[in-house]
């Protein structure tokens, strides 16, 4: 899978801008499995890798590369299922 875009975002939290991107985060666990969430180049910062509130970041900021990632999985998984 193609890298996520990186996007530069104005963060209302640090008040400065930050450099945000798609990432897959793996569940721990037997049946492990990854999560999209949004993560942002700010480290140290308290809300870094959560997407909760009050971190202004969410899946909906990158909506359409979500939509085009289901969309080349569907097309895998139906090559996979004819060949």
């Amino acid at each position: 899978m193609a890298a996520s875009k990186v996007r530069e975002f104005t963060c209302g939290v640090i008040r400065e801008p930050v450099h945000i991107q798609l990432k897959n985060k793996r569940t721990p666990g037997m049946r492990s499995a990854d999560r999209l969430f949004v993560q942002c180049d700010q480290a140290e910062c308290q809300y870094v890798d959560e997407n909760r509130p009050p971190c202004p970041l969410s899946l909906g900021m990158f909506e359409a590369e979500i939509k085009a990632r289901e969309e080349a999985a569907r097309l895998r998984k139906e090559q996979s299922d004819l060949g």
